[in-house]
């Protein structure tokens, strides 16, 4: 009730404001309890609100006041161009998967799960203890908790079969994020005008991260099945490279889960040409129909770097992820680890800690996979009966999004343009390419909120489509 009153004080202000001159006083808190008939703390939240939105500013002891509209003085920053001079790498924006869509919008854009889909209650909870905890005031180790390093080191210890020696808590260092562990890595083992094979398409914060640490990115052609490992091995023997970023596990966008086989395959060539395959198994969570099978576990030879992300299955503000490398590749990944952020947040690493290790935790999992289900298969439902021309070539069996190619003549900055301005923000498939793209794409989230709204989203992308 009381969110109700403010937001109706809000509104009745506002048109108040729109109609008095700048410097108005507003009524007294007295006044407007009066006249709206509401509590003291409801009048004072609709003030701060009101302040927060730059309508109104509050002078202690005086009153609160209609602000004047300043304009601007124009500023003259032309003495910073000869200053900071030209880039050195071109600065890619952020991708359109991080943008903040208006509430009443169909996103179908987002990079993240919505939140009905978190594990909320173990978050907060997980939180609370850790404030009353050591971790709130002293300074964990560089590489990590232990604990947390023994965690992530047993994960992907489960999957390693007989014979391969299961990597030790030590080989974890702990990162805040996985594009703080992409970065690193890259910088680590790849280094500053060499190239790096990637997958084409692949994770557009790979691309980035590949960019801001100076590499030669380099494609390698793959799809729904993952990539040909005869393309893989042309490109290392081709470029000289030494390192291949893969995600072989519901992959971003295309969400390709590679087989045993070409797993194996792969493995091999990297191994053949001495090389190092950093493996991104980001959406190791975001199982629906098959169970994430990370090829790190194969290997004790030291050839697989792993990366694994706890942002996106616990929460956006727990940015803890780990990154397990053996040997000298290890020391080196630490090294550029602590040079760049010197340790991560205890807090978080703790929080983190708490919530996988609580039994709620393995319970939260499968519930998720169902209404994983749910959604991508909603959505696959939606797109198919209202946007035919449409081309999804497979179901994912794991991950967030689906990959959908669109007919060769589509204006895609024209679909997006249209579709958003009825309601439907999309990403363009355009992000996801490290050189040109092989034909328009959309990569579609059905993680995201308000799954209800699917159908109406497809139907009118559907209808802008058909436009063209």
């Amino acid at each position: 009730m009381s969110n109700d009153s403010s937001s109706r004080i809000v509104a009745g202000l506002r048109d108040w404001i729109e109609t008095a001159p700048p410097g108005a006083k507003l009524p007294s808190t007295r006044e407007l309890v009066a006249r709206y008939g509401a509590s003291p703390v409801t009048v004072q939240k609709a003030l701060r609100t009101l302040t927060s939105q730059g309508m109104v500013e509050s002078r202690p002891g005086v009153g609160t006041f209609v602000r004047a509209v300043r304009v601007a003085r124009p500023n003259d920053y032309g003495w910073q161009t000869a200053a900071l001079g030209a880039p050195l790498h071109r600065i890619r924006q952020l991708s359109t998967a991080l943008h903040t869509a208006p509430n009443d919008a169909v996103a179908l854009h987002a990079g993240y799960p919505d939140r009905e889909l978190l594990p909320e209650r173990l978050v907060r909870s997980a939180f609370t203890r850790a404030a009353r905890s050591e971790a709130a005031v002293s300074r964990p180790p560089a590489a990590g908790l232990p604990e947390l390093q023994t965690w992530f080191a047993a994960e992907l210890g489960t999957a390693t079969p007989v014979g391969v020696a299961p990597p030790a808590p030590s080989d974890a260092v702990i990162l805040p994020g996985i594009q703080s562990g992409l970065s690193t890595a890259f910088r680590a083992l790849v280094g500053a005008g060499r190239p790096l094979l990637v997958e084409s398409p692949t994770y557009w914060g790979a691309i980035l991260a590949a960019e801001r640490a100076g590499v030669q990115v380099v494609p390698v052609p793959s799809g729904i099945h993952g990539p040909d490992p005869a393309e893989l091995a042309r490109a290392f023997e081709g470029t000289g490279a030494r390192v291949f970023y893969a995600q072989p596990n519901f992959a971003n966008p295309t969400g390709a889960q590679w087989s045993a086989a070409l797993a194996d395959e792969v493995l091999d060539v990297v191994r053949r040409f001495g090389a190092f395959l950093i493996e991104d198994d980001t959406a190791h969570d975001f199982g629906i129909t098959a169970d994430p099978a990370p090829i790190a576990a194969r290997d004790d030879s030291g050839h697989v770097v792993y990366l694994r992300s706890l942002t996106k299955s616990v929460s956006p503000s727990v940015r803890v992820a780990s990154i397990i490398a053996r040997g000298p590749a290890r020391e080196r990944i630490l090294a550029d680890a602590q040079a760049e952020s010197l340790y991560v947040s205890g807090v978080l690493q703790a929080v983190a800690l708490d919530v996988v290790t609580q039994p709620a935790w393995r319970t939260h999992l499968r519930n998720l996979r169902h209404q994983l289900a749910a959604r991508r298969d909603l959505l696959v439902a939606a797109l198919r009966e209202h946007v035919p021309d449409a081309h999804l070539e497979a179901v994912p069996r794991g991950g967030l999004n689906l990959w959908v190619r669109l007919p060769d003549a589509t204006d895609l900055p024209r679909l997006l343009r249209d579709c958003e301005a009825a309601g439907v923000v999309l990403a363009a498939g355009d992000e996801w390419f490290p050189a040109e793209p092989t034909g328009p794409h959309l990569r579609i989230n059905y993680a995201g909120p308000n799954p209800g709204a699917f159908p109406d989203g497809a139907r009118i992308i559907g209808e802008m489509l058909a436009r063209q």
